[in-house]
């Protein structure tokens, strides 16, 4: 009696589970989450670390399942809010130089993963995803690269230029090199303040032959600052492969006198290590150079294709062979911290919020026109602004 008031679908079920136990068992068991066990696990980097007068850190890296899971969620993304900016760029919604990181994740994650808010980075014009890793969100990230007030840097700077001080990162820099020195000087200011904090200084294979670096690299090594320079050699420089521009593209050795390490950049763990081993050199014995063995898939810019001086085999057998985030969900998969649909369900979701995002960031509206002439001079000095004649002053500044 008690089943002719079930529906018909119902019965069906209860029929299944009392003839087939094995369902009914699978039944009582509650889904599995995606883990989030904090219990330390320790994974093998893919390959070892090179060296240059140090002794290097150990392959053997500890993480978490829930590290791992956060690895993946992270760069996944990052991946695809540069792949919506493409979109955004040819649709013409982004304006100007515009330089995506797809393909070079596992530096932003894993050196995140190594550090606290209070060590800065510093880096070129290829900035969105360490902005995102430094805390940043995604509507503050297309409202900037939209040129919108909700923007990073109030949509003034656009792409090369995201800024976050409250968190440590000191931009996003368009002069190639430049931000090498600058990042000294912040290291200069961690030491005089005895903060016990380091400043990471990233550059491309492209800048590495600056003499500004080599000027910095010198001064920082007489007084032991706590620098990082980490050269992101992603093997092109716009157009230019290293092997042409670089006598020795060793780049973890130009510092000679300063210790160096090559680091696996495609492999989050690895990176974490490495600047997790840097931090501590750098804290106690001063400058270290780190070079990161990455990988672009965009060109140089969107204005690059990226596939006149390399092959779409090139490209397409490190996606397949190197590829950061399939590393990660192959280990995740491989220790059972989530099932394949459930990470499938993650980047959906992923997708979701990216687009949720692009649609807040078009409603923000444009810089009003008195924004051309605020975060120019410091205020309260009462800079005075003259004619070309130096003979009249034509007004004095806030």
């Amino acid at each position: 009696m008690a089943l002719s008031r079930l529906s018909s679908s119902s019965a069906s079920r209860c029929v299944d589970l009392l003839i087939n136990p094995l369902a009914a068992a699978a039944a009582a068991i509650p889904r599995r989450l995606i883990s989030s066990d904090t219990t330390p696990i320790t994974v093998e980097t893919s390959v070892p670390f090179s060296v240059h007068n140090c002794d290097g850190p150990s392959r053997s890296v500890e993480t978490t399942p829930k590290e791992l899971v956060s690895f993946f969620k992270d760069m996944a993304t990052m991946r695809r809010m540069e792949i919506a900016a493409d979109s955004l760029y040819k649709a013409k919604l982004i304006r100007g130089f515009c330089h995506l990181y797809d393909g070079q994740e596992a530096v932003a994650v894993g050196m995140e993963a190594a550090i606290t808010k209070k060590d800065c980075i510093i880096t070129a014009y290829r900035d969105h995803c360490t902005f995102l890793g430094r805390g940043g969100t995604l509507l503050e990230c297309f409202s900037e690269l939209m040129g919108r007030k909700a923007g990073c840097s109030k949509g003034k700077g656009g792409s090369m230029h995201f800024y976050k001080k409250d968190s440590g990162f000191y931009g996003g820099h368009g002069i190639v090199g430049a931000q090498i020195p600058l990042g000294c000087g912040l290291a200069f200011a961690q030491k005089y303040s005895k903060d016990e904090n380091v400043t990471f200084a990233l550059y491309g294979d492209g800048a590495a032959n600056q003499g500004q670096l080599f000027e910095a690299l010198n001064i920082a090594c007489l007084w032991d600052l706590p620098a990082i320079l980490v050269c992101e050699n992603n093997h092109y420089g716009m157009g230019t492969a290293e092997w042409r521009a670089a006598k020795s593209p060793a780049y973890y050795k130009r510092g000679d006198y300063a210790p160096g390490l090559k680091v696996d950049g495609m492999d989050a763990l690895a990176v974490k290590q490495a600047c997790k081993f840097a931090k501590e050199h750098a804290l106690k014995n001063g400058p270290i150079i780190l070079e990161m063995d990455t990988y672009r898939y965009h060109g140089h810019s969107m204005s690059d294709p990226g596939s006149t001086y390399r092959t779409r085999d090139e490209i397409s057998g490190v996606r397949q062979e190197r590829d950061p985030i399939e590393r990660i969900r192959k280990l995740v998969l491989s220790l059972d911290l989530a099932t394949e649909k459930e990470l499938k369900d993650m980047e959906k979701e992923i997708r979701k919020e990216v687009d949720d995002a692009i649609a807040q960031a078009k409603e923000s509206p444009m810089p009003d026109p008195s924004e051309l002439f605020t975060n120019v001079y410091a205020k309260g000095f009462g800079t005075e602004v003259y004619g070309a004649d130096r003979k009249e002053v034509r007004s004095v500044l806030p």
